[in-house]
Formats: structure tokens, C-alpha cells, sequence
């Protein structure tokens, strides 16, 4: 479902856009009505009043939660089923924070992600991205939403920026709170300057040199890194937020010395963050992360440039260590393990791994 369609059906009982604005965010911050003590029954159209109830349950059925893998008490990875079955994935994170998908599956087919193994299964309507945030607000308050789950937001771009919509307008949240999270893709550089909540981007880069960045990122669009970077910078001084860059660390292949100072090269001067991502474990795959001690020089030697970086691994977190993964095993019929490697505070591993 998409919340045009939803706001069509509401004009269509009548609605004014005063009704829907309160209907959708009524249901965006999870404050249901009272018919009995509350003026809606005078505030509503009588045919979109007499509607409500199945309204109401339409929209609340969107989205369910089928388990739940709490890692610590901030961290827990919910396992959500769609109005039709399909099964994404949710984060609850730190500090009021939830990281959720787009897609079910993806079709960028990055090497050391879990959640495009089996490609693109279907697209999510904007109301079942936003059904998500309303499932984790009925378990505790969110006030930061990442698009860094399941998908490439890019893909499903008119969905996305309409989620980002309401949860920007109707949803009260913050819009350098909403972070939108891509591999890169010339279509959201030409929307987000020209949308009404304007989100934080992320921009997913894991490697400076293009040949090896398209091996990681096989179906990702083949734009040169250092135009990637120019445009998320255009993008960033336009509205007052930094870009965050995501980079999974893998060892022997992107932690080297080389990669360091291109990174300190290319960010240099810009309005940026970069957050180093150790990768965790994925069934079947051979990568591995680097050594703490590794880690800690790439972000000290950046930081000696003057450059501002992170480690995202603070969270604390045992079970399903990447995106996609908690999915694939249910789907499989397998029970979910519990590894010995953390998922960030952030996003996980994704590229998008998220």
C-alpha cells in the first residue's frame, strides 16, 4: 500500500486534508482514538468515521512482528511479516534508533551482503515502510529512522521519499533524523535537493578505487567514486548535514594502506563522516574483519587528517550477524545462530547491509 493511495480512499469518504493529516498521524505516532471520550467522532466525516474501525486494522495489519532477537537492552533485531506474508527485517538501535528495510531482498548484489543472495522478491509500498515504524514505536519510542535495511532505497525511490514524508511531517521526527541510505545512483541527487523533508545521506563507498568498489558492488550504478563524493557534498552543504560514509572493513581487501590515504585525499576538506563498519561473519563467505588494532589506526590516522571517524560496532550485538540473514534462515526453516562477532550500533553489515 502506498499513503497516496491511502489518502485517496480517505478524500474519497469525505476527507479533508485536516482528516487525513490527523488520521495518518495518529497512526505514524501510534496514538489511537478514543471514540468514546475523544471529539473524533465530530471531527471525522461520518462515512470515513463509519470506515475507521477497518481502517484502523488495514493499516495496523501491514505490518507484524513474527520474532524478536534482542541483542543487549538497546539492540534487537526484529523479524517482521508483510500483509502477504513476505518477510523483512527491522532494527531497533541505540538511543531511540531504527533501522529499516525498503525491499524485500535487493538487487545490487553486493558480494558480502545476505540480504540480495536471492535477488529482488518485491518492492515495499511507502505505508509498509512507515508500518515498521509504527510496529517498533508499540514497543518503545523512536526518534531516528535509517533506511538501511533490506534494499537499495534508490530502487524504490518513490516509496521511499513518500515514507520520508510522513515521518518527517506527520511522524515527528527530526529530518536530519532520517537517514537515507544508497550505494549511489544519479536519481537521488537530482530528488532529495527538491523534496519537502529533506534526510541525511548515507552514502555506502566501501573502497575509493572504482574497480574494485564494482567488483564489491556488482549491480550497483558504475559511477566514479570521486563524483559520488562531489554530489553527496553538494547535497550535504545544501541542507546542514554531514554525509555519513559507510565502509565495511574487510580484511585484505579494503583495510590497506592505499585505501587510507585515498580515503584522507578524497574526504579532505569536506562535510562528512566516515563509519567504519567491521564486517560480521556470513554463512558461506570467506571475508573477514581486520584486528581491533588495524581498526583503530585507520580511524587515528584519519583523524590526523582532520577528518572525522568512527567506529560503528558499539551495540553490543550476538545474534544474526548481517542483515538479511535472520530472513534467509527463517525462510530456510533453520533456527536462527548466534555468532561471536557484534552488528554495529548503526547499521550493520550491508552495502547495503543494513
Amino acid at each position: 500500500m502506498r499513503i497516496a493511495q491511502l489518502r485517496q480512499r480517505l478524500r474519497d469518504l469525505g476527507a479533508k486534508p485536516c482528516h487525513e493529516d490527523r488520521l495518518l498521524r495518529g497512526w505514524s505516532q501510534v496514538s489511537s482514538y478514543d471514540r468514546v471520550h475523544s471529539p473524533a467522532e465530530n471531527f471525522f466525516p461520518l462515512a470515513l468515521l463509519n470506515e475507521l474501525p477497518a481502517i484502523e486494522a488495514e493499516l495496523y495489519g501491514l505490518a507484524k512482528l513474527s520474532s524478536e532477537y534482542p541483542a543487549d537492552n538497546e539492540v534487537s533485531r526484529l523479524l517482521v511479516e508483510l500483509h502477504d506474508g513476505s518477510m523483512v527485517e527491522s532494527v531497533l538501535l541505540p538511543r531511540g534508533g531504527l533501522c529499516v528495510s525498503t525491499q524485500v531482498g535487493c538487487a545490487v548484489g553486493c558480494v558480502f551482503c545476505m540480504s540480495g543472495r536471492a535477488g529482488l522478491l518485491r518492492q515495499l509500498g511507502s505505508a509498509e515502510i512507515v508500518a515498521q515504524v509504527v510496529l517498533a514505536r508499540r514497543r518503545r519510542a523512536v526518534s531516528k529512522v535509517v533506511f538501511m535495511g533490506m534494499g537499495e532505497p534508490a530502487h524504490n525511490l518513490d516509496n521511499v521519499l513518500e515514507a520520508i514524508e510522513l515521518l518527517g511531517t506527520q511522524g515527528n521526527i527530526g529530518h536530519k533524523n532520517l537517514v537515507f541510505s544508497t550505494v549511489g545512483d544519479f536519481r537521488v541527487f537530482e530528488r532529495l535537493p527538491h523534496e519537502k523533508v529533506k534526510p541525511a545521506l548515507a552514502l555506502s563507498l566501501h573502497s575509493t578505487d572504482d574497480e574494485l568498489r564494482a567488483k564489491l558492488l556488482p549491480r550497483a550504478p558504475q559511477i566514479a567514486v570521486e563524483e559520488l563524493v562531489e554530489r553527496a557534498e553538494v547535497y550535504a552543504r545544501a541542507i546542514g548535514y554531514p554525509v555519513q560514509y559507510q565502509w565495511t572493513l574487510l580484511e585484505g581487501v579494503n583495510d590497506g594502506d592505499a585505501e587510507l590515504e585515498r580515503i584522507a585525499q578524497l574526504l579532505s576538506g569536506k562535510y562528512a563522516v566516515m563509519n567504519f563498519i567491521p564486517y560480521n561473519d556470513v554463512d558461506g563467505l570467506a571475508y573477514r574483519r581486520p584486528s581491533t588494532e588495524r581498526i583503530a589506526t585507520m580511524v587515528h590516522t584519519l583523524k590526523q587528517h582532520g577528518i572525522l571517524a568512527k567506529v560503528r560496532d558499539s551495540a553490543g550485538q550476538e545474534i544474526e550477524g548481517a542483515c538479511g540473514q535472520l530472513r534467509a534462515r527463517t525462510v530456510e526453516g533453520k533456527q536462527p545462530v548466534r555468532f561471536k562477532t557484534r552488528i554495529s550500533s548503526h547499521a550493520e553489515n550491508r552495502p547495503d547491509q543494513g
